[in-house]
């Protein structure tokens, strides 16, 4: 049997089997929070499968227009998994965003128009973040744009990649009143088994000293069973792990803001600001 066909077989019993969940898992306030997002699903079938069956309430992130994006989306959904539009952005780099990218050139109708084609691809997205961007999120009219539409729509959050250090584009959220989340560390730029343990324990120290972090990895073949290893144990570490929402949530407590240093991962590395 193919490979593909077989892929295909896998998914409808997995649609097949699999129950919709009545609410989101619940969590502590007490305990340091971790939120997990894994983007750029939707090209590949098998690796899709193992992200959306990961443990507990990882965020799927998916690109629109992509072969396997709504049949994914819907069973991350039926899994409990919160699912999110990974909205594709011009970069600096002039590399290719792929389908549905929004780019520096379009007039605010065809801006609109695009993001509203991207979200509607992905079923039971309630999320966005940026898929590249580092050069369009560095401009405020069009993130206010994206912002308006964001609160348009109605019940979305989002999250800044931040794929440049120059991004307005959380700020301009905040502006917006869009409920709203910022990177912290990329998993996986380097593929080394190593090198994303060492980035995951960045993650956790992270979460311990500030109360709360988030991450953002892919659907590789070694970040997927790294994490299928260790988010079984996250609780031995003395952290938990929440869905965006459930963080966005979280902060609109007070007593949940630690006043302390804050690390910020740029993929260069670890920049420690006040």
């Amino acid at each position: 049997m193919k490979k593909p066909l077989l892929y295909s077989l896998l998914l409808s019993l997995l649609l097949l089997f699999c129950e919709v969940a009545e609410s989101s898992p619940p969590f502590s306030y007490s305990l340091p929070s971790i939120v997990i997002i894994i983007d750029d699903i939707g090209n590949n079938l098998s690796n899709g499968l193992r992200a959306v069956q990961l443990p507990g309430p990882v965020n799927c992130a998916f690109l629109p227009h992509t072969r396997y994006t709504r049949q994914l989306a819907v069973a991350a959904h039926k899994l409990n998994k919160e699912v999110m539009l990974h909205l594709p952005m011009e970069s600096e780099d002039e590399r290719s965003p792929g389908p549905g990218a929004l780019t520096l050139a379009m007039t605010q109708d065809e801006f609109i128009t695009t993001f509203q084609d991207d979200l509607a691809a992905v079923p039971y997205a309630t999320g966005v973040n940026n898929h590249m961007g580092s050069l369009i999120t560095r401009h405020p009219g069009h993130m206010s744009w994206l912002m308006q539409e964001i609160n348009r729509q109605g019940n979305l959050f989002f999250v800044d990649s931040r794929t440049t250090e120059a991004t307005v584009a959380q700020q301009v959220a905040q502006e917006s009143d869009v409920p709203n989340l910022r990177r912290n560390i990329f998993l996986d730029n380097d593929q080394r088994p190593e090198a994303i343990a060492q980035q995951f324990a960045h993650l956790l120290a992270l979460a311990k000293r500030r109360g709360n972090a988030v991450a953002i990895g892919h659907p590789h073949p070694t970040t997927l069973h790294f994490l299928e290893q260790q988010l079984l144990h996250l609780s031995e570490q003395g952290v938990q792990l929440i869905s965006a929402s459930q963080l966005i949530a979280l902060k609109q407590r007070p007593e949940t803001i630690y006043a302390v240093k804050t690390l910020e991962i740029s993929p260069v590395g670890i920049v420690v600001t006040q």
